[in-house]
């Protein structure tokens, strides 16, 4: 369920790293606990972000929530297919349902993410089991 080449934020956020880019987008679990999602309020590409600071905004039909930025850097590339498809968080969460990609500014910041053991014992712990 969760892919072992990502890490993890303990706010349900996943990192895909390649060189100095890092990919970001909500886990599984986290489009699970929101429900269906119905609007994302992305951030503008070329914004600077720092770690733990809001990224995005999520709208879904049982509550609203935030992405938060799991690296620090500047934004890249933002997945605009989410302003009218925001479904493909639910539908494709690892894939076509990516939010952002950071140009990271402190490579180093990865290293306290979690890894996937880390997170799915998060994961079960929050969801009662």
């Amino acid at each position: 369920m969760y892919p072992k080449d990502l890490k993890y934020t303990d706010q349900h956020e996943w990192v895909r790293v390649e060189g100095n880019q890092a990919t970001v987008g909500i886990t599984y679990f986290a489009q699970d606990q929101l429900g269906a999602i119905v609007g994302v309020g992305l951030p503008d590409e070329g914004v600077t972000v720092k770690e733990g600071t809001e990224l995005a905004d999520l709208d879904s039909m049982k509550t609203a929530d935030q992405i938060f930025a799991p690296v620090s850097g500047k934004i890249v590339k933002v997945n605009t297919a989410l302003e009218m498809q925001p479904e493909l968080l639910n539908e494709d969460p690892y894939g076509e349902g990516w939010v952002v990609i950071i140009e990271m500014a402190d490579l180093k910041e990865v290293d306290e993410l979690m890894s996937v053991d880390e997170y799915e014992a998060l994961a079960a712990k929050e969801a009662g089991e």
